[in-house]
């Protein structure tokens, strides 16, 4: 009889064999790739506030995590209307985050690590203060820069209505009218998201222009790809028709929209893979695809178009082992006729994180406001992990979730900045509790995020969960990631391919073979006996094996080698 309580010590990883990694070809089609939300990840400067500085100095503990690559959300110049998503100026780092400077330093600091950069691109909007919506403004009707945005007269007698029934993900009207030159009230404009967010008009060829300049600049930089926020939007149907229904307008919908996932955008996406091919070394494109289905998705991510695109249905699946299932073998049906590698994500900023999603009942969306059991949440949320980095395809992590970090729920009112929090209707506005400033200490005033605080303020305790407090210990969550991202890179079946072996399993629980590799997963809150599958690799809760067969405890994963 055997115990496994904990995952076995890592392998140390050498700086030669990252380096090796980092050269393979289609590195992207089982990478690992970890977000980094700039504001809370470290703060170099005692600001309160993150920046690349900051970031640079914390390489090392990423690559000693194991990932592949680092995606940086953005650090445009912006008046941080919407953390950054109102971009000012594309080519230039807010003064908040640092310099170009900064951002060559840290690209070449990545590099010599053996970890490649992408970072966000944002092409549906602009911020209000960008040079060109601020000119359209000033020369009033008919300028020319008008038509690189979506300004329109508005219905009613004296063009007092919006001219369509579009409502903002943020919530409230997707137009806002303007006060002209003269002082008179005048066309409005169409923002999808806050007003201070523009949306582009792609028809007009400078977008366009403009857009595969910015590319360039960034990719001579050094940067290995770009994700890119709302690829699904930019392109609105022909004389931007009435929804007709005013329903609240999410993201992730049944349907195709007049303003998400209409078909021109893969034209766009066409002319920029003809860009990024020009350069060496493998550089990618990550879509953040909001669409009805995983079919749907494949679109963004055929031969000629983008690498990757996000798996959302995956991230919206409950812990329960039918609904993966599904969603698992959807989602490679779908991406293997169009020869793309599945994604698969627990969180990331715009979500509740996954250790409290889990908390909860099933059911309550993907924005929580209720801490929820905590034990129980983290023990699935372990488990989850597990599950995610044993399938075909490339997983992303989000800050902090190495940690086992829960959502911030409590936040008072007065401490929020998300925008769409002080609006009416749309989106539920409790995004800033997945992007409280993660701890690296035990002690300090922001827990080793920065010698000044944190933009947001840390709970009482966060300090316990610090990498400080959680590094060597047998068990921790941070131990788990590290394990298990060492385990994924020495074992030839894990990440690549686009196909899993489904095996007999109780119900409840998950069981499938890759090659030598076998992975178990029990959704349930009982303990299950199941075949013993050779050798155990790790483990995210109790399994005792005895006899042949294991006792696998509830909520709980395990990876098994057969050779």
């Amino acid at each position: 009889m055997s115990q496994h309580s904990a995952a076995p010590a890592p392998t140390p990883t050498t700086d030669s064999a990252v380096a090796t990694v980092a050269r393979r070809r289609d590195w992207w089609r089982d990478a690992v790739i970890y977000q980094v939300y700039p504001r809370s990840f470290a703060d170099s400067n005692g600001d309160g506030m993150g920046d690349l500085e900051g970031i640079r100095s914390r390489l090392p503990y990423l690559r000693d995590l194991g990932v592949d690559a680092v995606w940086l959300s953005p650090f445009y110049a912006s008046p941080q209307a919407d953390a950054g998503y109102d971009v000012a100026d594309y080519r230039a780092v807010d003064p908040m985050f640092g310099t170009l400077l900064d951002a060559d330093a840290l690209i070449r600091d990545a590099h010599a690590l053996g970890l490649r950069i992408i970072v966000d691109l944002v092409p549906n909007h602009s911020s209000d203060q960008h040079e060109w919506f601020k000119r359209a403004l000033a020369e009033g009707p008919g300028s020319s820069l008008r038509e690189r945005y979506h300004f329109r007269p508005g219905k009613g007698e004296n063009g007092e209505l919006p001219p369509n029934d579009w409502e903002s993900i943020f919530g409230g009207p997707a137009w806002t009218r303007v006060t002209e030159p003269d002082g008179t009230p005048g066309e409005w404009y169409l923002h999808l998201f806050a007003p201070e967010q523009p949306d582009f008009n792609w028809e007009h060829p400078a977008v366009g222009d403009e857009f595969r300049s910015i590319l360039r600049f960034w990719l001579d930089m050094g940067v290995d790809g770009f994700r890119i926020d709302v690829a699904h939007g930019m392109v609105k149907a022909e004389g931007l028709p009435d929804l007709g229904s005013h329903d609240e307008m999410r993201l992730l919908g049944n349907d195709v929209t007049p303003f998400f996932d209409q078909d021109g955008v893969h034209d766009i996406y066409r002319q920029w893979r003809l860009i990024l091919d020009e350069y060496s070394g493998e550089r990618i494109f990550v879509a953040e695809a909001w669409t009805p289905t995983v079919e749907r998705t494949a679109n963004y991510v055929r031969p000629d178009e983008l690498h990757q695109a996000f798996n959302f249905q995956y991230l919206a699946t409950h812990w329960d082992a039918a609904e993966l299932r599904e969603v698992v073998d959807r989602t490679l049906d779908s991406m293997r006729p169009v020869g793309a590698p599945a994604t698969w994500v627990l969180s990331n900023h715009d979500v509740t994180r996954h250790a409290t999603r889990f908390a909860n009942p099933a059911g309550l969306g993907t924005q929580i406001r209720e801490a929820g059991d905590r034990e129980l949440g983290l023990r699935r949320a372990r488990a989850a992990t597990l599950l995610m980095l044993a399938l075909p395809g490339s997983a992303y992590v989000y800050q902090g979730e190495e940690l086992g970090l829960p959502d911030v729920v409590d936040l008072p009112d007065e401490v929020r900045q998300d925008p769409a929090y002080f609006r009416g209707a749309g989106q539920d506005g409790f995004r800033d509790g997945c992007r409280v400033p993660i701890p690296w200490t035990r002690e300090g005033s922001s827990y080793g995020f920065g010698d000044g605080g944190s933009w947001l303020p840390q709970p009482e305790g966060w300090g316990e969960l610090s990498v400080e407090a959680q590094t060597g210990v047998p068990g921790s969550t941070l131990e788990l990631y590290r394990s298990a991202l060492a385990v994924r890179r020495a074992q030839a079946d894990l990440g690549a391919g686009d196909a899993v072996e489904w095996l007999t399993a109780p119900e409840g629980v998950l069981a499938f073979r890759r090659g030598d590799f076998v992975c178990v997963a029990n959704t349930t809150g009982a303990v299950v006996t199941v075949p013993a599958h050779g050798r155990v690799l790790i483990t995210s809760g109790e399994v005792e094996e005895t006899g042949g067969e294991a006792v696998v405890a509830a909520d709980t994963t395990v990876w098994w080698t057969t050779a």
